[in-house]
């Protein structure tokens, strides 16, 4: 319901695109409303184009009577734009408001250069996909950044990120916004950002175990970090810090220091930037998580059994999650996600975590894959901008 405890147009929206009630008599039922005023909130949702009529065809009213025409989320209105950020890659792609990737673009941009360079060159990446998709700038409706940090939520800015030099408190809507803009000519967008294990649970959550009310994401990429979606809704803590899986000290790093200047810390120790670094100190070609993967991806069995000693390092810390959350999935990502690495997280897990804790656990692997940041930022705007109480405010916006 609206701010002022009314049922508002984006109430109805909401009813809709939940499809908890898709005619005008279902909608006066879940509501109460008389049949005019759900004609006119209706009215103004029609207008702006975020309503349509379903090509069902009618169906019976739950109030009797003549057939109703369905209603639906008219997804053509607009489309999202979304890019998720690694170390040394990155990814980004156009979607439609279902999340459909539209058009998609993946390329090396190094974090450590800075948020004006990358941020620069993101807008650069979104022109170019509109054009390939076959979309305008004005058609955008929004912006959905995943970063390799953590993020206070209510500004958008990194906090003391460990992998990103030179981006604490940096604005990056503000940045990111005008790059946009200046690569288009399009006005303001709004702009989101998130952690990307925060958005990577999101869409895989979303997408592949709606109903599950408790999942966990464990990404292990460079670092380390986790995404909880608890009834639907990330989970963020009070001020974006939930998650911060890899910074959880452990016995094995004691003498091991972090990037984030502390010792002991599971990043430090189990990350595919620690592989990396091991392998190296041994003569093998490795800098990052990604050289890992492409490792563990031929067969090195050194890659391989340092991976499965890291999986059991992250194991022994997620018994302790596992026993706190008690999820229904829990999902391991990132470049270690391989065999070895899983082996590892199993044969500590299972060990650690009392049998009540892990009897009705499910745990797997990305279904999504790479594009599971692109799909969660997608849906985190779409999700802003559609929110009943954002709505009204768009609407009157547009005028209508």
């Amino acid at each position: 319901m609206s701010a002022r405890g009314q049922v508002g147009a984006g109430d109805l929206l909401e009813l809709v695109r939940s499809g908890r009630a898709t005619t005008r008599g279902a909608l006066q039922q879940a509501t109460g409303l008389s049949r005019a005023t759900v004609g006119q909130r209706l009215d103004r949702l029609f207008r702006a184009g975020w309503l349509r009529e379903g090509a069902g065809g009618p169906v019976d009213s739950p109030l009797g009577g003549r057939p109703s025409i369905t209603l639906e989320f008219d997804d053509a209105h607009a489309v999202v734009l979304a890019a998720d950020l690694d170390t040394r890659h990155a990814r980004a792609a156009v979607l439609s408001l279902t999340g459909e990737i539209l058009a998609e673009h993946a390329g090396t941009l190094v974090i450590g250069d800075g948020p004006d360079a990358v941020l620069g060159e993101l807008g650069h990446w979104f022109a170019e996909l509109l054009e390939k998709a076959g979309h305008r700038a004005d058609e955008v409706c929004g912006i959905g950044l995943a970063v390799p940090g953590p993020v206070e939520t209510g500004t958008g800015r990194v906090v003391q990120p460990p992998i990103m030099p030179g981006w604490d408190g940096y604005d990056i809507r503000g940045r990111l916004a005008r790059s946009f803009g200046e690569r288009t000519g399009a006005g303001p967008v709004p702009v989101l950002v998130d952690n990307d294990a925060n958005l990577m649970a999101y869409g895989e959550q979303r997408t592949t175990y709606p109903d599950c009310s408790a999942f966990v994401l464990v990404k292990v990429s460079t670092g380390i970090g986790a995404g909880v979606v608890v009834d639907g809704s990330v989970y963020r803590g009070i001020d974006g810090g939930a998650g911060d899986l890899g910074h959880i000290r452990v016995p094995a790093g004691a003498q091991t220091l972090c990037r984030c200047g502390f010792y002991g810390c599971l990043a430090a120790v189990a990350s595919g930037g620690a592989v990396a670094r091991r392998l190296a100190e041994t003569g093998v070609p490795a800098a990052s998580g990604s050289d890992v993967r492409d490792l563990l991806a031929a067969g090195h069995p050194e890659a391989a059994a340092l991976a499965r000693e890291a999986g059991r390092q992250v194991g022994d810390v997620l018994a302790t999650v596992v026993t706190l959350l008690n999820p229904g999935v829990l999902m391991i990502a990132g470049d270690l996600a391989g065999t070895p690495f899983l082996t590892g997280v199993r044969e500590l897990l299972y060990q650690r975590a009392l049998p009540r804790s892990t009897a009705h656990l499910e745990m797997v692997t990305s279904r999504l894959g790479d594009r599971a940041g692109l799909v969660g930022g997608g849906a985190m705007v779409v999700e802003h901008l559609y929110a009943p109480e954002r709505v009204e405010e768009r609407l009157a916006a547009l005028g209508v």
